[in-house]
């Protein structure tokens, strides 16, 4: 059956390598995705405004983190679906490696901004070409979900004043909040009443939403009716602190802070940002893929996200990652392509270039209770429960995670969940489920723990080792065979089942002629079974299969019992 010329346009989309998020357009769909885009800028809008804030950038630069680089990622990308934007992890992230370089808010702060995200776009791209995409899997759900309830604690923390009217000078979380509860008795009413009635506006918003299925953007008109009482009542007047002007216009194009020194000073936190953007991007646009059965390249991915952080480098914003919430957002509003985000980008610049003017009403109370909110949905308590009542050790990790970033900041966080992550790959792969394979009474093999002395048949052991072999855990095989062999009845055939082993290093090639020389010593013939053809290849250089014969490789258990079964008859 001939392709349809749908089908041969969809093929040959996909080899294109630019627009793959947005061809092919279905007129049909174009009002769906417009819809999207106006409830994408009704919704993103506001957050990225706090989200500059948390990064301790001029306000307007979180509009522009909507225009190039969104645009860029949906015409490079990959996904059609994922949103590109500010974000609040790598922008406390960001905050925290810029406070010390350069006064918060001032030109030289914003051209560091821009450096951080022309590094961390360097390394994504060299990612791509260095084909690291996998790096994403070693930060793993269980410490991205402790690493992100960190960032909302801290950020929620720091919030407080703003919210209060109060000043605190601390820098660190716990010491913060400590300065925070010393100033409350200093608090500003009228600061608390803009806070209080900001969160009532957008919980019942969100209770609605819930409840009704409707789409409100709670966060808009919390903004919305804030600037409108700001500038109907004149609260700056009355000691309420306002947002002050911000400019009108495109942003301007320009070369970020570029010197070796700001360069080295920056790496850590680019890497950080790195590290988080290629986990949290990744596992979104995976997840939409998934659900919506369409192909995607993490490469061209990889490209997309590299781009539009140069392009925010370098139209004076901040460093952008794929947004799980905002990209959640365009899909419940229809959206399917990236057609949304261009449309959301369309509207920004119509802000940006008509609607700026209002933004100065805005209370910084307002703003921070904003910005208070989406922290506090980054506080994962539901997923954490889960963790506990699931696995308990993973729960010890992502809680470790969580106080670390909490009490010594985000950039020694991430590092601590990094290696938590390993630390957690390595404890799963150093002790693998080892057993000895049996047959059940209806003839399948099933495994039984590999106690001392346990056999599969008097005089055959088949072992079977549960993971890839190598220096941690090659010493695990050693002992199980010794105990093997010195326990139980007579042994006349051993045979490893090698299913589980994608990998043996040269360490563990070491152990395995330990092992085979150890068989020989107690006149037990040693056997392989289920080989992989790459780990065939290995034992051939090792020199283990010399040390074995030929004969002692078998495709399955079955056919190895079947040998054992004429070697005895």
């Amino acid at each position: 059956m001939l392709d349809s010329p749908e089908r041969r346009w969809r093929g040959s989309v996909r080899a294109w390598p630019v627009l793959r998020g947005i061809l092919p357009i279905e007129g049909s769909r174009v009002p769906a995705e417009a819809v999207a885009g106006l409830t994408l800028a009704a919704v993103g809008i506001p957050e990225v405004l706090g989200f500059a804030k948390i990064a301790g950038m001029p306000l307007v630069t979180g509009l522009y983190t909507l225009l190039l680089p969104m645009a860029v990622y949906a015409l490079v990308g990959s996904s059609r679906h994922l949103v590109v934007a500010a974000d609040s992890a790598t922008a406390v992230i960001l905050a925290a490696a810029l406070t010390g370089l350069a006064a918060t808010g001032s030109e030289r702060y914003v051209r560091l901004a821009g450096l951080a995200a022309l590094l961390t776009g360097g390394l994504l791209l060299v990612a791509r070409l260095a084909r690291l995409g996998f790096l994403a899997n070693f930060l793993s759900r269980t410490v991205l979900v402790g690493f992100l309830t960190g960032v909302g604690i801290q950020v929620a923390a720091g919030q407080l004043p703003d919210m209060l009217g109060v000043t605190a000078a601390g820098r660190q979380t716990l010491l913060k909040l400590a300065d925070t509860a010393r100033a409350l008795a200093h608090v500003h009413w009228a600061d608390v009443a803009v806070s209080i009635a900001v969160i009532v506006i957008v919980v019942a918003a969100r209770r609605i939403n819930r409840r009704f299925n409707r789409r409100i953007p709670g966060l808009l008109i919390a903004a919305i009716i804030a600037i409108i009482a700001s500038w109907a009542w004149d609260l700056a007047g009355h000691g309420v602190a306002v947002v002050g002007p911000v400019p009108r216009g495109l942003p301007s194009l320009g070369l970020p802070a570029l010197g070796r020194h700001d360069a080295a000073a920056l790496l850590g936190a680019a890497i950080s940002m790195f590290v988080v953007i290629l986990a949290q991007s990744a596992a979104t646009s995976r997840a939409y893929a998934v659900k919506y059965e369409e192909s995607l390249s993490e490469a061209t991915d990889l490209v997309g996200l590299g781009a539009a952080n140069a392009a925010a480098a370098f139209s004076g914003t901040f460093v952008v990652n794929g947004s799980p919430t905002k990209t959640q957002i365009v899909d419940n509003a229809g959206g399917r392509s990236q057609l949304s985000q261009l449309t959301a980008s369309a509207v920004v610049l119509i802000v940006l270039v008509l609607l700026t003017g209002p933004l100065a009403y805005l209370p910084e109370a307002a703003l921070a209770a904003m910005v208070f909110l989406i922290a506090v949905e980054l506080v994962d308590a539901k997923g954490m429960r889960r963790i506990l009542a699931l696995r308990r050790y993973e729960f010890a990790v992502a809680l470790l995670t969580t106080v670390a970033v909490v009490v010594l900041g985000v950039e020694y966080g991430i590092v601590l969940a990094i290696i938590a992550s390993v630390v957690d790959h390595l404890r799963h792969s150093y002790t693998p489920l080892n057993s000895v394979l049996v047959k059940s009474p209806e003839g399948y093999w099933q495994p039984v723990p590999a106690k001392p002395g346990t056999r599969t048949e008097d005089g055959l052991v088949v072992y079977r080792f549960g993971t890839s072999l190598y220096y941690a855990n090659a010493s695990r095989l050693l002992d199980d065979i010794e105990a093997l062999v010195a326990r139980g009845g007579p042994l006349h055939w051993l045979v490893i089942d090698c299913a589980a082993i994608g990998d043996v290093d040269y360490t563990a090639s070491a152990v395995l002629l330990k092992v085979v020389e150890h068989a020989h010593q107690h006149d037990v013939h040693l056997a392989l079974s289920s080989v992989l053809d790459p780990v065939r290849q290995q034992l051939d250089r090792y020199g283990i299969t010399k040390a074995l014969g030929q004969d002692a490789y078998f495709d399955t258990p079955g056919q190895a019992l079947e040998a054992f079964h004429s070697d005895e008859a």
